[in-house]
């Protein structure tokens, strides 16, 4: 007999509905599976045989085939295991198999029957809605997961029993129902953000951290080691605008992908904080692998990705940076397959001015010789410089400084200044987009100056030796300052904050 059932198969992010079909015949026991397996899917015949016997299903002594269609896209991970048992259930009778028909099916068995979670499973599941499917059957520990997938009846199994006897009728499963919202509100992952306000001093460096919040505009920070560099980055999180549920479900989409979700937080309700080390490579911090993975740039999509003593990465790590900074996304080519993630990031870069670390530091001396201190600087490139927007130097404080009782402002007050400057973006584009993510027709149709910004901005455009990429981002910076400032007219005021944030000589 044959049986068709349901399931899902993923191309990066987009994924189509898989027809798993099982043929049982006469003939000599064997287990065929075709159509573009990987290991992890042909390695569920063992489990499938197990698992059947162990929940006291009869298994065919016979010859059964199983084709995963459509056959040229590549099949990958666990996930058969539970629509393939499901499909040899059905072709052997065991089952209703116009039943079958309704649902779509995703899990892994254990080798007692039981089904185990299974990573994608939100992508799997939105791949499913594409298609027309309305009803899923997924792993107890997936529900809170799949459940995020609007328009959608999610039916959580524990085991083949449960399920032979839901399909049956004589157990009913309620769908799962979970309230995104609530979700989204919960302070889910790990405790409080860490606040600004435990930052002493370095006035211009938070400023730049708004500025950069509110624009969505990538950061260099250059200072002396221990002068506050990381302790500023690990801020920047808790002073940007808080997650939309879409943008949530872009994020999610990623990290259940990659594995990194868990029962109890389905949904990533925080913006990602991303701090690879600096030995990590290109395939790691872009994504690749032999069949493709989303690397730290796409794990920190709609959040930070913070690279400190960024002269010590290899230098084709850094150059790897350059298309998705441009493009916000990352495309991937391999011989199996070519595809895309998103890579909408906030760059937070951190170094020391010379191999030493103390070139120009007020309190203790350089060793280094110019040699050496340009040649530490000549590992950062040009373009890779220009698409930085704001340039910083954080200085060491003092000792009067180090100790002033007073506490700064808090990260909550900077946040509301933010997500105002969020609020007229999101009016003047009319979706989740920064002032950084402009294209060239928009920095002419919204960055309007004044005649005393033009003048300023042609001096320093002269001056500075500034590339055309330089002069647009620099409008886009002030276009941030301004909006900060109630928006409107962007005036010489605001062009000059600008214009300083790239004036700091790091070649």
């Amino acid at each position: 007999m044959l049986a068709i059932v349901k399931s899902t198969a993923l191309h990066g992010l987009d994924g189509q509905v898989v027809q798993v079909e099982v043929d049982v015949s006469n003939g000599l026991p064997c287990f065929d599976l075709v159509g573009l397996p990987d290991p992890a899917v042909r390695e569920a015949r063992d489990r499938v045989r197990a698992a059947l016997k162990n929940s006291g299903f009869e298994y065919p002594l016979g010859r059964i085939t199983v084709n995963l269609a459509p056959a040229d896209i590549r099949k990958e991970g666990p996930l058969y295991d539970l629509p393939i048992a499901a499909g040899i259930l059905a072709a052997t009778g065991q089952l209703d198999a116009d039943v079958l028909g309704r649902y779509v099916f995703i899990g892994e068995l254990s080798l007692n029957g039981a089904l185990r979670r299974v990573t994608g499973v939100l992508p799997n599941v939105l791949a499913a809605r594409e298609q027309g499917c309305r009803e899923v059957i997924v792993p107890l520990e997936n529900a809170r997961e799949a459940a995020l997938v609007q328009g959608m009846k999610i039916y959580p199994v524990g085991s083949l029993e449960q399920l032979n006897n839901f399909l049956r009728g004589t157990e009913e499963i309620a769908p799962y129902w979970a309230d995104p919202g609530d979700l989204l509100a919960a302070s889910g992952q790990g405790g409080e953000e860490p606040d600004l306000a435990d930052v002493k001093g370095h006035a211009a460096a938070k400023r730049a951290l708004e500025v950069a919040a509110a624009g969505g505009h990538n950061v260099l920070m250059i200072g002396s080691p221990g002068s506050g560099k990381t302790m500023l980055a690990r801020r920047l999180p808790g002073i940007l605008p808080d997650l939309a549920f879409e943008e949530a479900l872009e994020v999610t989409k990623i990290h259940s992908l990659a594995g990194m979700l868990t029962p109890e937080q389905p949904l990533v309700t925080r913006r990602p904080f991303r701090a690879p080390h600096h030995t990590a490579s290109a395939v790691s911090l872009v994504g690749g692998g032999r069949y493709p993975r989303p690397g730290e740039i796409s794990l920190a999509h709609r959040g930070v990705l913070f690279l400190d003593e960024l002269p010590e990465y290899p230098r084709d790590v850094l150059e790897s940076l350059r298309q998705p900074l441009e493009d916000r996304v990352v495309t991937i080519s391999r011989v199996n397959a070519a595809v895309t993630y998103p890579a909408s990031i906030v760059l937070i870069a951190a170094m020391n001015p010379c191999p030493c670390g103390y070139h120009g530091d007020s309190a203790q001396n350089c060793t280094c010789t110019p040699y050496q201190v340009q040649r530490y600087l000549n590992r950062i490139s040009g373009p890779l410089l220009d698409r930085i927007d704001l340039h910083l130097e954080v200085p060491r404080l003092d000792y009067r400084e180090l100790n002033d009782s007073a506490r700064g402002e808090t990260s909550a007050a900077v946040k509301k200044r933010v997500n105002q400057a969020w609020a007229i973006q999101q009016e003047r584009f009319g979706s989740a987009a920064w002032n950084a993510q402009m294209t060239p027709a928009q920095v002419r149709k919204y960055c309007s100056l004044t005649k005393e910004a033009k003048m300023l901005l042609q001096t320093a455009f002269r001056q500075l030796n500034l590339s055309n990429r330089a002069h647009d981002r620099i409008l886009m910076t002030a276009r941030t300052i301004a909006d900060l400032d109630g928006g409107g007219v962007i005036s010489a005021a605001h062009l000059a904050e600008a214009i300083q944030y790239r004036s700091v000589r790091i070649k």
